[in-house]
């Protein structure tokens, strides 16, 4: 049976979240992690592609894997234990996971950008 304190601390005692979709059209799980400032591991595909900024990339907030194969996945993970060996700078990508701008205001001002470039 679900239940909303169990889910909350499972996200928040996780050290990664791992969320090897084929494919996710939209997907809240992995910024519901990052809220708990527990990094996401994602496939890059749909949302998750849209939503996780990739380590070591500036501004980033979990991390990716392209090529949908297990072997991807294991190296993808195993980096992100290598970056979890070094406190600060796991900190600090927890900070950024937690302080992520996930709301429609950034993805309504490029719809908005995208048809003012379209009328120019």
């Amino acid at each position: 049976m679900y239940s909303e304190e169990r889910s909350s601390k499972v996200y928040a005692g996780a050290d990664l979240m791992l969320m090897p979709s084929r494919s996710e059209p939209c997907g809240l799980t992995q910024m519901i992690a990052m809220r708990y400032g527990t990094p996401p591991v994602v496939h890059a595909v749909g949302g998750l592609k849209e939503s996780v900024v990739p380590h070591p990339y500036e501004g980033s907030n979990g991390f990716t894997f392209s090529n949908y194969a297990s072997c991807d996945l294991l190296g993808t993970i195993d980096y992100a234990i290598s970056i979890r060996q070094n406190a600060e700078e796991w900190n600090a990508l927890q900070q950024r996971c937690m302080t992520a701008d996930l709301s429609w205001k950034h993805s309504a001002q490029q719809y908005l950008d995208l048809y003012h470039e379209l009328l120019a």
